[in-house]
């Protein structure tokens, strides 16, 4: 499906703040509607911050240590009685499972982007 949204300008996308993050930990959350875990984010200068995230193709044990990128300015919002308040972005695969973002590791498969890093 192509589905191009209005255009923007780059001051535009300049307020969304984007940054890198750390999976601290993960919980099941079954009071979501749809399969989602609660996860704890470490972002760096940001603090810890939670997100209500439909991940659930990934165990607790692959996403914990994991780097992600999360949009950090969307204002907290309540699901099923938990105040998620970033977003964990991901993009959809061939059979729908959401597959996270995050910037590369070195060749010795290390992260080379800390916590709280902006991304431009």
């Amino acid at each position: 499906m192509n589905v191009t949204s209005a255009p923007i300008t780059y001051d535009d996308f300049a307020k969304v703040d984007l940054r890198v993050g750390r999976v601290l930990e993960v919980q099941p959350f079954p009071k979501a509607r749809n399969p989602s875990w609660k996860v704890r984010v470490d972002l760096g200068g940001l603090g810890e911050k939670w997100s209500s995230a439909q991940i659930t193709n990934y165990t607790a044990e692959q996403l914990v240590g994991s780097v992600v990128v999360c949009v950090c300015n969307f204002p907290p919002r309540n699901i099923a009685g938990f105040m998620s308040e970033v977003l964990i972005l991901g993009a959809p695969d061939a059979d729908g499972k959401v597959i996270l973002l995050s910037p590369r590791k070195d060749d010795a498969d290390r992260d080379i982007v800390a916590p709280g890093a902006k991304v431009y």
